[in-house]
């Protein structure tokens, strides 16, 4: 029997450093949301693939509509001789994007592409050049993308110069002391001392920021930013490839707010683990490129294509936006118990947005005083008993939750279980 240590040390004399290991434990099956290792220790998945397999592991639905698709073609490139799965795909997507104006979709691989191209459409559809992102936000790894990104260490760290144009405002949290009012008089500023307004192409925002700590952006907030764009005819980009296709309780979390995005970014939860991504935006502002603008070899997959659609069905047929909630109630009613055992580590509680749940860490019951230390340690404690857990966070000290939507209050019961067990041995 091949062991996790074994692999683990082919994967550092194989694999770059820079693309780490969270915790060295080697997946060889999963089912809905459960893994087993190479070793045969069973895990409960908390993490989803950082909030990729919403419908689950495995889920039969989406593996069926991917075994019908390889058995027709696994690829011809959606420019050179496209496929009625990707027009169906950009459809559906069309329709369940937020706001009644007529809504086109393009097709990219990553997250990343994704937003890359959301600032290409935004620059060629208002002539301009600059673009403005939030503090701790996340919007990928690529050289633009990380520009856009608001936290240095790891993803920028080492990897500049980055492109220009591009300027950051406080995003609002109240755990980190920035309020709208606040947020809002540092966009004020930028086009003060920066950038004018007439030189934006587009703002960016996460509705709900994920790597940044899983703060939501206040209603009231992503209102003004809309207000604001259309003042001074800025395109309002909303990147929702973590907070998408049902986790936050609503379809996109936009939805929360009453906003319509001029551009919005999907990946992630879009197909249950197969890659695909995608720009879906207004009709005007989507056709700004000329032909051959956007694209790229492995956009719109036809397996990714097929995978999407059956994802689309279940999240409608098995009620999911409405089981994100339920979700995150139970997390909710769980978390804040543990808080009150444990009031000196556990800071501010975030589960109301659906299953995008997460808990501060912190000393001394403090939220000012953030422990960077205890995420790390809880996190290796979780994996040894059984348990995948993910952190976050602008200040380093946030556990997220990301467990499918297609989980059983048993095995949430179960996982809190074991997190409280961690709780009590490390805290």
């Amino acid at each position: 029997m091949t062991t996790n240590a074994e692999l683990q040390a082919r994967k550092e004399n194989a694999i770059a450093r820079g693309q780490g290991t969270l915790a060295p434990v080697y997946v060889e099956r999963a089912e809905n949301a459960e893994l087993w290792d190479v070793e045969g220790k069973r895990y409960i998945d908390f993490g989803s693939g950082i909030a990729v397999g919403n419908t689950g592991h495995v889920h039969p639905k989406v593996t069926a509509a991917v075994q019908e698709q390889i058995q027709k073609f696994s690829h011809t490139c959606v420019m050179v001789t496209p496929y009625e799965v990707a027009v169906e795909l950009a459809e559906k997507l069309n329709e369940l994007a937020p706001g009644n104006t007529p809504k086109k979709t393009t097709f990219v691989t990553t997250g990343a592409e994704a937003v890359e191209n959301c600032v290409k459409i935004a620059r060629a559809h208002t002539g301009r050049r600059g673009v403005i992102a939030f503090n701790g936000g996340f919007h990928g790894r690529t050289n633009l993308a990380m520009a856009l990104t608001g936290k240095i260490t790891p993803y920028k760290n080492l990897f500049g110069p980055f492109p220009g144009d591009v300027f950051h405002a406080p995003f609002p949290a109240e755990a980190l002391g920035v309020s709208v009012k606040d947020s809002l008089k540092g966009l004020e500023t930028l086009f003060k001392v920066d950038i004018a307004p007439t030189d934006v192409a587009a703002i960016i925002v996460e509705p709900v920021q994920g790597e940044g700590g899983f703060y939501p952006a206040p209603n009231e907030f992503l209102q003004a930013l809309r207000k604001l764009c259309d003042e001074h005819g800025i395109m309002l980009i909303i990147d929702e490839i973590q907070s998408g296709f049902a986790r936050t309780g609503k379809f996109f979390a936009a939805e929360h707010a009453g906003v319509e995005a001029d551009l919005m970014t999907s990946a992630k939860g879009i197909a249950g683990g197969f890659p695909i991504a995608a720009v879906i935006g207004k009709a005007e502002v989507m056709d700004a490129p000329l032909p051959g603008g956007l694209g790229g070899t492995y956009g719109g997959s036809p397996i990714g294509c097929a995978a999407a659609l059956a994802v689309i069905d279940v999240i409608k047929e098995e009620n999911l936006v409405e089981r994100a909630n339920q979700i995150g109630a139970l997390f909710k009613e769980r978390l804040v118990a543990m808080q009150r055992d444990h009031a000196d580590v556990i800071g501010e509680i975030r589960a109301d947005r659906g299953a995008m749940i997460a808990m501060e860490l912190v000393k001394e019951g403090d939220n000012e005083q953030p422990n960077a230390e205890l995420p790390g340690k809880l996190v290796a404690k979780a994996h040894e008993k059984g348990l995948v857990l993910l952190s976050c966070g602008y200040r380093g000290n946030v556990i997220r939750f990301l467990p499918a939507l297609t989980i059983s209050d048993e095995l949430i019961n179960e996982g809190l279980d074991i997190l409280a067990e961690c709780l009590a041995e490390l805290a």
